[in-house]
């Protein structure tokens, strides 16, 4: 790293002075940027749920709020590249720097390598005023000087030289976990892998999907155009799109109305394997916030019964209003812990199981660092009990079937090849008879990449219980 190095010698005790000072601390956008970025790495909180808490307390115009979007998501999506570069500038261990001054230095940082829009100075000054507020003249002075060295070296930035450290590099270039590369590496390839966390990277697209108890496709379309909102039709399900341009989309009179639910086209597709008819009973397992629960109920038509399960009250509630909102009414929230539920029989069910997410990280980057190889491991044992528990709740001839929104290999194919092991009167049924084949892997089951199919990482795969334990052609 070129640069001469600067040191900052923190008082931690300095910004415990008084109640006021803290609060004077986070004052404007960035301030509440860092105060959000050192809660996460603080807590176990994810980002998503900290923006959302926070920005009910701020008073931002819909211009400020998209910028502390911006910032949060592009500081902890670039995080490992930079802190490499901010650890070669800062004299000691930057990893080992109070989280708040951290987050000051990477939020001036994110602005310089990443936003055009703010001009150098304005990120740098900003830090420097927030680091002055917190610890005093000294370390803003040498953080101004940190900054302004990294400005005057910007064009010149070294990282690991991949001939020599090719995981070092991908993990330094790309802001992934080396442990995660190594994976995904070993199994898909170098190129695969770089395509991949370059999908990772990129700032997620909005995708909404269409209500068509309200709207068909056509006057979908023609209500897009008149209104001049920039669009894309699904690739694999005709009733989802792309939003481009997503200004206040969220407040838009159609969408509080029910016309549009905000849904990833792999979501939809798990939804598609299901097949459920109207008339039908089905269970949805894990089912908060809902919006598996109110595709089903789309594709039944309104007709039938969907029980929806989840252990969490607060997200139920949300599941509820999103559910009154799009007009369903053939769904019946439950709160329960979903190994402990048991109602009878089902025609059909969904386990949309809990899993490590690492097919979200453009949406939720926060999980490569915060999800360790352990995760993966624990997460796949309560999958099976969870596919396992549910298989005793279905009819036979009825289908079952098992999501998740990742790629990893414990948690896709492993669970399914030990839940046939231990449950020999259920058969695959290949996903190709349901959805595009462009999504079916080898194997029959829906599988899908961010840089592949321009949606999230998510799999799939269906079930039939027997009428007998032996599978009918």
């Amino acid at each position: 790293m070129n640069g001469e190095k600067e040191e900052i010698q923190i008082d931690p005790r300095a910004s415990n002075s008084s109640a006021h000072v803290v609060k004077d601390l986070y004052t404007g956008l960035r301030g509440a940027a860092v105060k959000i970025l050192s809660r996460v790495e603080r807590t176990d909180s994810y980002l998503d749920k900290l923006l959302d808490y926070e920005l009910k307390f701020l008073d931002l115009n819909s211009q400020d709020r998209a910028l502390l979007f911006e910032i949060v998501h592009g500081v902890i999506r670039w995080q490992g590249r930079l802190d490499w570069i901010l650890s070669g500038f800062y004299k000691g261990q930057f990893s080992k720097a109070i989280p708040i001054l951290k987050n000051a230095l990477r939020v001036a940082l994110y602005q310089i390598m990443f936003l055009d829009k703010v001009p150098e100075y304005a990120a740098v000054n900003e830090a420097v005023e927030f680091v002055k507020r917190l610890h005093g003249q000294k370390p803003a002075d040498i953080s101004n000087a940190v900054l302004r060295n990294i400005l005057r070296n910007k064009n010149t930035l070294r990282y690991p030289d991949p001939s020599q450290n090719l995981l070092g590099y991908l993990s330094t270039y790309y802001s992934h976990p080396a442990w995660m590369i190594k994976r995904w590496v070993a199994r898909h390839g170098v190129q695969f892998t770089i395509e991949m966390m370059l999908a990772n990277n990129d700032r997620p697209a909005l995708t909404m999907r269409l209500n068509t108890q309200k709207m068909n496709i056509e006057d979908c379309k023609m209500l897009f155009d008149s209104v001049n909102v920039k669009y894309s039709q699904g690739k694999f399900i005709p009733e989802f799109f792309r939003i481009s341009s997503q200004a206040n989309l969220l407040q838009w009179q159609y969408f509080q109305e029910g016309f549009f639910a905000v849904q990833d086209e792999s979501a939809g597709l798990a939804c598609r394997l299901l097949d459920p008819k109207p008339g039908q009973r089905i269970l949805d397992l894990c089912a908060a916030p809902g919006g598996k629960s109110a595709y089903i109920a789309n594709l039944m038509k309104n007709e039938g019964e969907i029980i929806s399960v989840d252990r969490f009250d607060a997200r139920l509630n949300i599941l509820k209003e999103n559910l009154d909102r799009l007009g369903i009414s053939i769904v019946k929230p439950v709160e329960k812990d979903a190994l402990e539920f048991e109602d009878g029989l089902f025609d059909g069910a969904l386990i949309d199981a809990p899993c490590s997410g690492f097919g979200t990280l453009a949406k939720k980057p926060d999980i490569r660092w915060k999800k360790e190889l352990l995760d993966i491991q624990q997460l796949s044992e309560l999958q099976l009990q969870l596919m396992n528990h549910t298989a005793k709740m279905i009819k036979p001839d009825g289908v079952l079937i098992y999501s998740v929104c990742t790629i990893e290999l414990e948690e896709t194919i492993g669970v399914v090849h030990k839940f046939l092991s231990q449950n020999p009167d259920f058969y695959i049924e290949s996903a190709g008879k349901f959805v595009s084949e462009e999504v079916v892997d080898s194997h029959g089951f829906v599988q899908t990449y961010p840089h592949l199919t321009k949606t999230d990482g998510a799999f799939a795969a269906r079930f039939r219980k027997s009428i007998s334990t032996t599978p009918t052609e």
